[in-house]
């Protein structure tokens, strides 16, 4: 199966150091999801779970990754990113099929 996802170099880093430092329990995968929808539309999830019965699994640069198989289509394409700026770090989702604003 392909693999719907794709994790930045910064990202990856940030991930496997959480994994190392964290307390993460051993069979544990990074879950990436959608939440909700309504007026504000979907957001993107980010956690540490067991894998499901519903889940596809996959490997990406040595993460063990998991993805609900009715959040697949609503991922494909996307990057994972890490931001860490001034003020503010963390995770971003970036989806390459929305163009940015030249005002942003």
């Amino acid at each position: 199966m392909l693999i719907p996802i794709q994790i930045t170099p910064k990202a990856e880093t940030e991930i496997k150091d959480i994994m190392a430092n964290k307390n993460i329990p051993a069979g544990y995968f990074l879950r990436v999801g959608v939440k909700g929808g309504g007026c504000g539309g979907m957001s993107y999830a980010l956690g540490f779970d067991k894998a499901k019965p519903e889940d596809q699994q996959f490997e990406i640069n040595g993460i063990p990754v998991l993805i609900e198989k009715k959040h697949y289509m609503f991922l494909m394409g996307m990057q994972i990113d890490f931001f860490e700026g001034d003020e503010a770090r963390g995770f971003t989702f970036i989806n390459p099929d929305i163009p940015k604003r030249h005002d942003q």
